[in-house]
C-alpha cells in the first residue's frame, strides 16, 4: 500500500494541516484517518498560524532561539558566580596581582 511518511516529518506536518485547514472533513476525523491525536493535529494548526504571521505569538525558530539564548543565559550566570567566588577568594588570600 502507500507507505506513510513518518508522522514528525515536516512535510507530513503541512499536508495534515492543509487538509484540516480546507474544512471538507471534521479535524477529529482528520486526524483519525492519518493516525494522529486531534490535539497533536489542532496544536499543529496553531503552530502553522503563528509560524505564518496569522496569530500571535513565538514562531518555531523564535521559539528555537529563546531557548538556546535561555540555556546561555544559564551557563553565563554560572560563570559570574564562579568569577565572583574566585575574585573573593582571592582577595580574601591577598595574592591579586598588583
Amino acid at each position: 500500500g502507500v507507505r506513510m511518511p513518518a508522522a514528525k516529518s515536516p512535510e507530513f506536518r503541512r499536508r495534515a494541516v492543509e487538509l484540516a485547514r480546507l474544512g471538507e472533513k471534521p479535524i477529529s476525523q482528520i486526524a483519525k484517518d492519518l493516525g494522529i491525536a486531534e490535539s497533536g493535529l489542532r496544536r499543529w494548526m496553531k503552530q502553522a498560524d503563528i509560524d505564518e504571521g496569522k496569530k500571535d505569538g513565538l514562531t518555531s525558530d523564535e521559539r528555537a532561539e529563546l531557548v538556546r539564548l535561555r540555556r546561555e543565559k544559564r551557563v553565563l550566570e554560572m560563570e559570574v558566580e564562579i568569577l565572583k567566588r574566585a575574585s573573593a577568594y582571592f582577595a580574601r588570600e591577598n595574592v591579586l596581582p598588583k
